[in-house]
């Protein structure tokens, strides 16, 4: 008998759902169609992805939280840099 918890063997691709501010439509895109730029602010940290419908360029501010969601998910993420 072993007292260790099953592991799954296979995990679904992770899921982010979204929405686009232009055409209004909601869905749902994978971990490559996210990009997650940090910077050195609030202004400057964002996620970014392409509408699925009408192919506009999305971009969004990323508190904390969505940072850590899109980075446990596998989000490519870009270290911007201060040049002061």
């Amino acid at each position: 008998m072993s007292l260790l918890p099953r592991v799954p063997t296979q995990v679904g691709p992770v899921l982010f759902k979204a929405g686009c501010p232009d055409c209004g439509a909601r869905f749902e895109l994978s971990a490559g169609s996210l990009r997650l730029a940090i910077g050195a602010s609030r202004r400057t940290t964002f996620y970014s992805f392409t509408c699925p419908e009408c192919e506009a360029a999305v971009r969004k501010p990323a508190g904390e939280r969505i940072v850590e969601l899109l980075t446990g998910g596998g989000v490519r993420t870009l270290r911007l840099h201060s040049t002061v």
